[in-house]
């Protein structure tokens, strides 16, 4: 679990430029703090496509505050988990609290794909991956596979 955030400082918005930079490399449309080895409630998104000028959002102490009764599917993948893509089935809609890096509190009604982001990313901060909400069997064999690559890697 990562830790609220107290106070909208310098060392937060260092580490959501760190976080941008990092997404925008990798590339990915959301990146949780606690994917750079830093467990703080602070998670970067940005949906715009290719195509698109850049849309960078910043959601601090993000809560689902209420979600959709009504599900939608997106195939996910993780920066955490390269090259893996599954079909997720989410809430389509969700309401979601936040405070922004002058530490104004806000909230959001997100639909579709940015949903599917927010919930995908909020998850992080709460200890739990996309592969945790797909079947058991995908998801023993990826790990599988990982653990593998991992003693390979490792000699």
């Amino acid at each position: 679990m990562s830790e609220p955030v107290k106070t909208v400082d310098a060392e937060v918005r260092a580490l959501v430029d760190d976080m941008f930079e990092t997404m925008y490399k990798a590339p990915g449309v959301g990146l949780a703090a606690i994917q750079v080895a830093v467990p703080k409630r602070v998670i970067t998104i940005d949906t715009a496509k290719k195509d698109e000028p850049k849309n960078p959002q910043v959601f601090i102490n993000p809560e689902i505050l209420w979600s959709s009764d009504e599900k939608g599917t997106y195939e996910e993948g993780c920066l955490s988990i390269p090259e893996y893509y599954e079909e997720v089935e989410r809430p389509t809609q969700v309401k979601v609290r936040y405070m922004d890096l002058n530490g104004k509190t806000h909230e959001i009604d997100a639909n579709g794909f940015l949903a599917t982001v927010l919930q995908h990313e909020i998850d992080h901060i709460n200890g739990i991956l996309f592969i945790d909400h797909i079947s058991k069997l995908k998801r023993d064999r990826v790990i599988k596979k990982y653990t593998k690559a991992a003693k390979r890697a490792d000699g």
